[in-house]
């Protein structure tokens, strides 16, 4: 991939805190990223909420009734806590603030810009597409926990089938058109009319450290095109 292009990354927050906060994992991405900006590149890397977004959510529905909207200022709170984890660890070198509004209009000279959720009625997936749009980048890497999408959930179907390229019609077949708190597509579905719409490709991708250094050398990588 080029040097000096914009990388916008939607990283889940499945990788961030799968059940307790990764620190080896957030390590090594952090290096990776570093040594991405120094060869040009500038990263903007929005976070999901994971299972802190999980334990808040599970929590408060065993107490109380929650609105779908309650549930996602839940998650939206928890990836603005991942986020600030996300700022602090790239220290100097990002913008010192985590940016909550995508269409903002950001003038800096840092490289490095740390966003999280902003709105409710859909996933932190969305904030990376209007990133994207924001900066004019072409391209959104979701970094997950899957290897693929699959026609079906593939821990239930041993004959899941893989996708390495789906166009968005074909993906909207697989996971539907409407937004729920909590739920597992792999981009969610207002995120991905939206980048339809904008012609913005999707990269689907495991959250291995491998996998990710694989895609930024320019060599294949295990992972699902979209668009």
């Amino acid at each position: 991939m080029p040097k000096k292009q914009t990388l916008v990354i939607s990283l889940g927050g499945s990788a961030i805190v799968p059940n307790e906060v990764d620190a080896e994992f957030l390590k090594e991405f952090s290096k990776l990223i570093f040594s991405f900006i120094k060869k040009g590149g500038r990263a903007v890397i929005v976070a999901g909420g994971g299972y802190t977004n999980k334990k808040y959510n599970i929590a408060v529905q065993s107490i109380a009734k929650a609105s779908d909207e309650d549930l996602d200022w839940l998650g939206i709170a928890a990836t603005r806590l991942n986020a600030e984890l996300l700022r602090i660890i790239f220290g100097k070198v990002a913008y010192p603030k985590v940016v909550i509004n995508p269409t903002e209009k950001i003038k800096t000279s840092k490289k490095i810009i740390i966003g999280a959720g902003w709105m409710p009625g859909c996933s932190s997936d969305n904030d990376a597409v209007l990133w994207a749009k924001n900066l004019g980048a072409k391209t959104v890497i979701n970094l997950t926990n899957v290897d693929y999408i699959y026609d079906k959930d593939p821990k239930e179907f041993k004959d899941a089938k893989p996708f390495k390229n789906l166009s968005w019609k074909e993906y909207k077949k697989i996971v539907g058109g409407k937004w729920i708190p909590r739920m597992h597509a792999p981009f969610d579905p207002v995120a991905s009319r939206m980048a339809e719409k904008l012609g913005i490709r999707v990269i689907i991708m495991k959250a291995g450290l491998e996998n990710f250094k694989n895609f930024l050398d320019g060599k294949e990588i295990v992972g699902s095109v979209l668009g």
